[in-house]
């Protein structure tokens, strides 16, 4: 990651973690959203296609709606909101803004975890892209106080993520610890 785009992340990560509540976040992820051109939503979604079929099947069939939900149907539920004005009108606090602040910490090393070197077009990813990642899952974690990953998403070994009530359950929540860049560790959902 280059200096300007560390610095660009970093500065994107401070202007969020000054949100007090849901909108003002839902605001600020909404606006830095829509500044991704439709070239690098295409290298995301080219990215994320890549990463379901590594997947085996028939895993591979049952899973890839919902990673795509959970990406692109969150970044459409996101600016419709944005778009309808409904942020404006809440203000709804956190239900849990340290938890929210840890995340925000997490996100400048989270953006360079992973070795791109695999990948067939390294030139044309960069650390931006994995921020869109972190910005959705802001949007549905901490505004929408959703589970990271969508209700109904299967696993390995037959379980998904489910709603009880008003209280999520997801069967790896409590898998990703060691691993620091792990949406899984911000997540509202309860381990199953």
């Amino acid at each position: 990651m280059t200096d300007s785009e560390q610095t660009k992340i970093k500065s994107i990560v401070a202007h969020m973690s000054v949100a007090t509540n849901k909108s003002e976040l839902g605001i600020i992820v909404a606006e830095e959203v829509l500044k991704y051109s439709v070239f690098e939503l295409q290298v995301i979604g080219g990215r994320l296609n890549l990463e379901i079929e590594k997947l085996p099947e028939p895993y591979r069939h049952k899973v890839r709606n919902y990673f795509r939900d959970q990406i692109f149907g969150a970044h459409h539920v996101l600016l419709s909101r944005y778009r309808n004005g409904s942020f404006g009108k809440s203000t709804e606090p956190f239900q849990n803004r340290e938890l929210f602040l840890s995340y925000c910490q997490m996100i400048p090393d989270g953006c360079t975890a992973w070795s791109e070197d695999m990948w067939k077009n390294p030139e044309i990813w960069s650390p931006k892209h994995r921020l869109f990642y972190y910005l959705i899952a802001a949007f549905t974690m901490f505004v929408e106080d959703l589970p990271g990953h969508p209700v109904g998403m299967p696993f390995p070994g037959g379980l998904t993520v489910e709603k009880r009530g008003k209280e999520y359950f997801c069967p790896i929540r409590d898998k990703e610890k060691d691993v620091f860049f792990s949406i899984c560790n911000f997540c509202p959902a309860k381990q199953t």
